[in-house]
C-alpha cells in the first residue's frame, strides 16, 4: 500500500502543476509484492497458535470428556474378568416353633448352619469378556484422539480466519484513507477544470464500499474471536484474541506418504479397526457362552453339641446356559460384526477421500499463490503505475486509474484469502494423517 500512497501523492503533484506539462515520476516498485501486513489498532501482542493449541487441549470441555470417558472404560476390563460376587449365609432350622433358635433343643433335627457359595463361570469367559472390554476401551482412546484433532482443527481454521481478517482491516484501512485523499484532490480538479463530477462521484462510491466492507471485517473479527474463546473455554468477556500474520507453509510429504500415513494413522480408521476386534471377541465369546457355569458351595451346620457332631456339606453345581437364548446372542453377535467390518471399510472410503481432497486443494492452492505473487500481484502494480502515467498526461480516465487501483487492492486481498485456503487444508490433513505439518 506504500507504493500505492506514493504513487497517488507523485498524481496529486502533477495535477498541481500547470495543464501543458503532464509528466509524472514513475514510482519504483520493489520488494516482495505481498508484504505481511501488521494490524491492531490497540497494540495487543499477538498469541502465537501453539499456545492457543495447548490452552484447547488442556481446557477444551470436549477434549477432557472424551479423555475422562477414555480412562473410565479402561477400568471395564477388569470389572467384568473378575469372579462373581462371593456369597455368604447364615441358616436356622427350627422344630415345633416358629422363633429363630426356638427348637435347638427341643428337636434333633434343629440346626444352625453357616456357609458360603461362589459361581466360576467356564474357563476362558473371563478372558474374553476381558478381550471384548478392552477393545471397546482401545476404540474409545481413538475417539478422544479424534475429538481432541477435530478441536484443534476448528481452532486453527477459525485463527486462520480471524488473522485474514486482522490484516486486511489493515489493508481497508490505509485504502480507504488514501481515497480520500483522492476525492480531495479529485475535487479539486474538478474545481478547476480539469476533471468531472462523476470521478468525484465515482470515489465517494468506493470511499463508502470500503466503509461497509471494514463494518463487516469488524462483524467477522468478532465472531471468530468469539468461535475461539468457546473452544478455549474462555470468558466471552475476557480479552480479544490478536493472531500473528498469515506465512505460507510448504507442504514438504508427497500425496502417497499422506495416504498412506491416513490410512496407517487416523484416529478415527483405528477406532474402527478397534471395533472390528471387539466385534470378532464378541462372537468368540458368545460361542464360549454354550457352554455351562459352575458353583461351589459349602456349608457347616450345628445341632446340639452334647448330642451330634458337627455336618459338613459340600455342593458342586452346574447352570446350563438357554441354548435358543444363546443362538440369538451369536446370531446378534456375527451380525455386530459384519456392521463393524462395512462401517470400517466406509471409513476408509471417506478418510482417503477426504485425504486426496484436501491434497488437490493444496497442490492447486500453491499454484495459485505462485501465480498471485509472480504474476498477477506485479502485473497489477506494473498496469496501475502505467494507468497513473496515463491519467497525468491525461491520456487516461479516472475510471480506468481506479479500477486498476482496485485491481491492485483485490489482488492482495484474494492472495491473502487464498492462503488461508491453504493453511487450512493443511489443518485438515494433519487431522487426517496425526503428524504435524511443518
Amino acid at each position: 500500500m506504500k507504493f500505492l500512497r506514493i504513487a497517488f501523492l507523485c498524481l496529486v503533484a502533477s495535477a498541481a502543476a500547470h495543464g501543458q506539462n503532464r509528466a509524472v515520476v514513475t514510482p519504483n516498485i520493489s520488494g516482495p509484492p505481498v508484504p505481511p501486513v501488521q494490524s491492531h489498532s490497540d497494540g495487543a501482542a499477538a498469541t502465537p497458535l501453539a499456545c492457543l493449541v495447548e490452552e484447547a487441549e488442556r481446557n477444551n470441555p470436549e477434549i477432557l470428556g472424551a479423555q475422562h470417558g477414555w480412562r473410565a472404560a479402561v477400568n471395564v476390563p477388569q470389572e467384568v474378568s473378575a469372579l462373581p460376587e462371593t456369597q455368604l449365609f447364615v441358616q436356622q432350622f427350627n422344630v415345633g416353633s416358629p422363633r429363630p433358635f426356638a427348637g435347638y433343643t427341643n428337636s434333633n433335627f434343629a440346626y444352625v448352619g453357616i456357609g458360603g457359595s461362589q459361581d466360576i463361570p467356564y474357563p476362558g469367559k473371563r478372558a474374553l469378556r476381558s478381550s471384548v472390554a478392552e477393545y471397546a476401551a482401545s476404540a474409545l482412546h481413538e475417539d478422544a484422539e479424534s475429538v481432541r484433532r477435530r478441536v484443534v482443527e476448528t481452532l486453527k481454521l477459525a485463527y486462520y480466519r480471524l488473522a485474514y481478517i486482522q490484516q486486511t482491516l489493515e489493508v481497508l484501512r490505509d485504502n480507504d484513507q488514501l481515497l480520500k485523499e483522492v476525492e480531495q484532490q479529485t475535487e479539486s480538479r474538478y474545481g478547476v477544470g480539469q476533471g468531472s463530477q462523476q470521478d468525484v462521484l465515482k470515489a465517494q462510491l468506493q470511499h463508502s464500499k470500503i466503509l461497509q466492507e471494514i463494518t463487516m471485517h469488524h462483524q467477522g473479527e468478532g465472531q471468530f474471536e468469539a468461535q475461539i474463546k468457546q473452544v478455549l473455554n474462555r470468558p466471552q468477556a475476557s480479552s480479544d484474541i490478536v493472531a500473528e500474520p498469515l506465512t505460507l507453509t510448504p507442504l514438504q510429504h508427497s500425496d502417497a506418504e499422506l495416504m498412506q500415513l491416513a490410512q496407517d494413522q487416523n484416529p478415527e480408521l483405528r477406532a474402527r479397526s478397534q471395533m472390528v476386534h471387539h466385534g470378532q471377541a464378541q462372537v468368540d465369546l458368545a460361542h464360549k457362552e454354550f457352554l455351562p457355569d459352575f458353583n461351589m458351595q459349602y456349608e457347616w451346620e450345628r445341632t446340639d453339641p452334647a448330642q451330634f457332631r458337627a455336618y459338613y456339606v459340600a455342593t458342586f453345581g452346574i447352570r446350563l446356559p438357554n441354548r435358543q437364548r444363546q443362538d440369538a446372542e451369536l446370531a446378534e453377535a456375527k451380525e455386530s460384526k459384519v456392521v463393524a467390518e462395512e462401517q470400517m471399510q466406509s471409513e476408509i472410503q471417506r478418510v482417503l477421500s477426504e485425504t486426496k481432497q484436501q491434497c488437490v486443494l493444496v497442490r492447486a492452492s500453491e499454484e495459485r499463490l505462485k501465480i498471485y505473487r509472480e504474476g498477477l500481484i506485479p502485473q497489477s502494480q506494473a498496469a496501475f503505475q502505467a494507468g497513473l502515467t496515463g491519467y497525468g498526461s491525461n491520456r487516461e480516465d479516472f475510471e480506468s486509474l481506479l479500477g486498476s487501483f482496485l485491481d491492485v487492492l483485490n489482488l492482495n486481498l484474494q492472495y491473502r484469502q487464498e492462503l488461508v485456503e491453504h493453511e487450512s487444508a493443511l489443518a485438515r490433513l494433519e487431522r487426517l494423517t496425526r503428524v504435524a505439518l511443518p
